[in-house]
Parts: C-alpha cells; structure tokens; sequence
C-alpha cells in the first residue's frame, strides 16, 4: 500500500503499521499490482492517554508517536490479532479488553516519543489468587479486565503482566478454562447439552461444542458418552 499524508509519500509493505493523525487528509492507493488490504482502529486520545497511565503508574499525558510507517513484526502481529478478536461475534469481553490494552502497551512502549517508565512487573501472588478464585466462582459471567485488576488491588494493565507471569497464560485463556472444568462437571449429570452452554456463559450450544472440543479433542456428546461408558 501507498498514500501520502502531511506532503509526504509513504509505502507501507506487508506486516508494518500505518500511523496517521486523526482529522488530517490522507489517501491510499495500491503500490503492486496484486492491490491491498488493511485494518483500521480509531483511538479515542483518552483510551491512550489511560493505558500509558496504567504503564506508568501514575497519570501521564497521552503520549506522541511519529506518523508514517512502523516495521514491528510483533506490534503487527498484535493489532491484528486485536482487530479478530474485537470482531470476533464469541469473544468474550476479557479477551477484548486484554487483546486492546496488550497492544496499546506495546505500541506506546516502543514507540511513543517519550516513553514513560514501565513498572516492573512482580508476580503478586495473592493478587493472581484473588481473581484466579473469582474467576472459578463466577466463570459463567461475562467478566471484565476492570473487574479481574479490581479483585488483585491492581491497575488493569499491571495485572495483565502479572497475571500473564504467574499463570503462564492470559485471564481470558483461563477463565476459558474454567468454563471447561466445570462443564465436565456437569456432563456427569443429566442436564441438557444446550442448557449446560447457558449455565456456564456460552452464547448458544454450538459454541460451547467449539470451545469444549478444542480444549478436551472430544465434543460433549462424546465426552459424555465415554463417562457412561
């Protein structure tokens, strides 16, 4: 892809991200043959004003980045994943929150101007308790970042790192998990397939065969029916 923005020309190839300021014109036009494809987030100065605060540890100003081009494999690879899951019509809303302020953060501690000082992430034991308890309790609910960091006496983006350290895994992985333990749980009862996808917080009974298959090899049924047997 190429476009020219602020006078000047730019051509951004396959994995680089494209930085722009927000009401300031700019075109795009294919730079190969083949043509483009691209995915766009429009950020609220005020969503990037809190995730540097949350990096920092204290309120910050929202910090400037350079416009252009930026060759970052991963802080590609991230808003990519970002744009799927804030798309995706199961994500759950931890993993939306997460995808989101994982990426900010990486992007603001790359390649903001002036980059404010990251605190050092520990492994806050009791804080990762905490939601990991809470979140075992109440995994059918729709859980959020804000109420997990709450649980942990912690920011949310702090918690994200610790949480990330301790476990091995993002909160939305586990909370996924715990879905899962309980629903074995209850595949040892009678209830119904499409009742236990309501119960522990799945939008409908081909989601919860998705999710449950994906984690254990085996659909409900099956799974079920290897418990009978």
């Amino acid at each position: 892809m190429a476009f020219t923005f602020l006078n000047q020309n730019f051509v951004a190839d396959a994995g680089s991200v494209n930085l722009t300021v927000p009401g300031e014109m700019h075109d795009g036009h294919a730079a190969v043959l083949e043509g483009w494809a691209y995915r766009m987030l429009y950020l609220d100065p005020g969503v990037v004003e809190n995730a540097a605060s949350q990096a920092a540890g204290r309120p910050v100003a929202a910090p400037d980045f350079a416009t252009g081009v930026i060759h970052d494999h991963e802080l590609a690879t991230q808003v990519r994943a970002c744009h799927q899951i804030l798309d995706h019509p199961h994500a759950s809303l931890l993993a939306q929150q997460s995808a989101l302020l994982s990426m900010l953060g990486l992007w603001i501690k790359r390649h903001a101007a002036e980059r404010p000082p990251s605190l050092r992430a520990g492994t806050e034991p009791t804080g990762v308790a905490r939601a990991r308890a809470f979140m075992d309790e109440q995994c059918e609910q729709d859980i959020s970042l804000d109420e997990l960091a709450q649980q942990a006496h912690l920011s949310p983006y702090h918690f994200l790192r610790v949480f990330r350290r301790a476990v091995g895994a993002p909160p939305h992985a586990y909370l996924m998990n715990a879905r899962i333990r309980r629903a074995r749980q209850l595949l040892r009862t009678t209830i119904r397939l499409a009742d236990i996808a309501q119960e522990i917080g799945f939008s409908d009974q081909a989601h919860f065969t998705n999710a449950f298959k994906r984690f254990t090899g085996l659909t409900p049924g099956k799974y079920r029916k290897h418990l009978q047997n």
